[in-house]
């Protein structure tokens, strides 16, 4: 019986292969591609090579640069802006990548000053950079996002955006508008392309992408709501034989869903491999990191039918394993980050405030961070990390013989500067803390610890369980106060992120020796 067993359930494995169209011993990948929070992905193809950005939101550096040359396996490189434009001061979302005639642009969002939500453009002579900011170039009194640049059927070059009326409640027409000769700037007047009309869009439609092949433009977009624990994305297309119209959306809308795995998928962009096959880069939540991942990269090839429309993974949502576009195997994606502190910089992957970069030093096996702003917070310096898996632990060497009355040196997971859990080394001991909506408020100690330095964790499970420990020796290990939860860490449109942490005073300064996080299994 247990050999029959065994073969029965051997033959079943390969059905299930079969029917997922992987042949025995060809390379696959699993999704996500890009792990950790990657909001609506942007990517082109240069020769053989693939560069991608995303959304940095509310955490700097602005738009993080990623490499690739088969699509599975990720590099990040560095970043768009390692400063904040001078002319905004928050919301860096939806870069576009893009290539025209030789030169590099991403359009990009953020919010000017006292104003409304912006398009803006920086350019470049290489998809590595460095990139020069040539600022807003569209800013509706609704707000301007999600912008997109295409050619049109004359070879003429269009801007293609959403008009952020669902901030008021209103509705949200895609917009294009000719672009002058660099690109930099639009010109005559905006025509709409299509609008939210359709119940499954809900109260928005955003996130474009066109396509053209052949003699249509296909107009890849998202509707409903993006992002928190009630999201409801979906991707829909439209196609056009004229860029301006008349647009025809797809009565099969909306053509990628959620699943098991997998929810809230959108907000992508397509590129085509020298094959000429297509592939969609766009994001989604783990049905099990959920928010507290945020909303990670996926892959999956666009096929198109007799009809001529576009679809997605047979329409069963994201995929979890398919073929390698080039036939390479996937690297095992590490869930890990480590920095001892050793080199002249710092790795590249760490994140700040996007309104408070800290100006660390570091070499020689220690990080110097210093408060930059806020005073009575213990978020006066905050260093971070991305969390790329619901279940880690985090740990840092702290030194302590140069702590002042007041400081407060420690390890968070932090939401953003209203909402954070930590725990600390102060003068004193050890404390636990938590942040809501402002309110900061201590959960357990002083608790003294001897020596000159103590190791100091952080355990999270689920995203949003913690348990807080200290060592002397980063050997025997005492929790400290009692496990605590909260789930409303992360703001509606973020996720999780774990930091090394300076407060209590403004001349404060922690002097770290070391980092990690890693993945962990079988927490209880």
């Amino acid at each position: 019986m247990g050999a029959m067993r065994r073969r029965t359930l051997w033959l079943a494995a390969v059905v299930l292969l079969l029917h997922a169209g992987i042949s025995w011993g060809e390379a696959t990948y699993e999704n996500p591609v890009i792990a950790g929070d990657h909001p609506d992905p942007s990517i082109i193809r240069v020769g053989r090579d693939y560069w991608a950005t995303s959304t940095s939101s509310e955490w700097g550096p602005q738009f993080p640069l990623l490499h690739s040359t088969d699509l599975v396996n990720w590099e990040l490189t560095g970043s768009v802006f390692p400063q904040r434009p001078a002319w905004a001061e928050g919301n860096f979302w939806a870069p576009e990548i893009s290539e025209f005639k030789g030169h590099f642009f991403i359009y990009y969002v953020g919010r000017a000053r006292g104003g409304p939500l912006n398009v803006a453009v920086a350019t470049a002579d290489k998809p590595a950079g460095p990139y020069a900011d040539r600022g807003p170039i569209v800013g509706q009194p609704d707000g301007s996002i999600d912008p997109v640049p295409v050619t049109d059927e004359k070879g003429a070059r269009y801007l293609v955006w959403k008009e952020d009326g669902n901030s008021r409640g209103l509705p949200t027409p895609l917009w294009a508008q000719p672009l002058t000769e660099d690109g930099t700037r639009v010109t005559g007047e905006p025509r709409e392309l299509i609008r939210n009309d359709v119940p499954w869009e809900g109260g928005l439609v955003e996130g474009p992408f066109i396509l053209r092949r052949g003699d249509w433009f296909y107009l890849f977009y998202s509707g409903n709501g993006c992002c928190g624990e009630g999201c409801k994305y979906a991707v829909g297309v439209a196609r056009s034989r004229a860029l301006l119209g008349p647009w025809e959306k797809n009565p099969a809308n909306p053509i990628l869903t959620g699943n098991r795995t997998w929810k809230c998928p959108g907000h992508g962009s397509v590129v085509a491999d020298e094959r000429g096959r297509y592939w969609f880069l766009y994001h989604a939540y783990s049905t099990h990191g959920s928010v507290f991942i945020g909303r990670e990269a996926m892959l999956d090839e666009v096929k198109f039918g007799a009809d001529g429309w576009p679809e997605i993974n047979e329409g069963q949502g994201p995929s979890a394993k398919a073929p390698s576009p080039y036939g390479v195997a996937q690297r095992q994606v590490d869930l890990g980050f480590s920095d001892d502190f050793r080199e002249a910089e710092l790795r590249p992957g760490w994140q700040w405030p996007q309104d408070r970069a800290p100006a660390p030093r570091v070499g020689g096996g220690h990080l110097l961070l210093g408060v930059r702003g806020r005073t009575n917070s213990l978020l006066g310096g905050v260093l971070a990390q991305p969390a790329t898996t619901a279940d880690y632990v985090a740990t840092t060497v702290v030194e302590t013989k140069s702590l002042k009355p007041g400081w407060a040196v420690g390890l968070c997971a932090v939401g953003d500067s209203d909402n954070a859990v930590g725990v600390a080394v102060t003068p004193e001991g050890i404390i636990t803390w938590r942040r809501d909506r402002g309110t900061q408020r201590r959960l357990a100690g002083p608790e003294p610890m001897a020596g000159e330095k103590v190791h100091l964790r952080l355990t999270a499970r689920m995203g949003y369980r913690f348990q807080a420990s200290a060592s002397p020796d980063g050997k025997s290990w005492k929790d400290f106060g009692l496990p605590l939860e909260k789930k409303g860490l992360p703001p509606w449109d973020r996720s999780v992120r774990v930091a090394l942490t300076v407060g209590g005073a403004a001349d404060a300064e922690g002097c770290f020796d070391s980092f990690s996080i890693q993945r962990s299994t079988g927490l209880p």
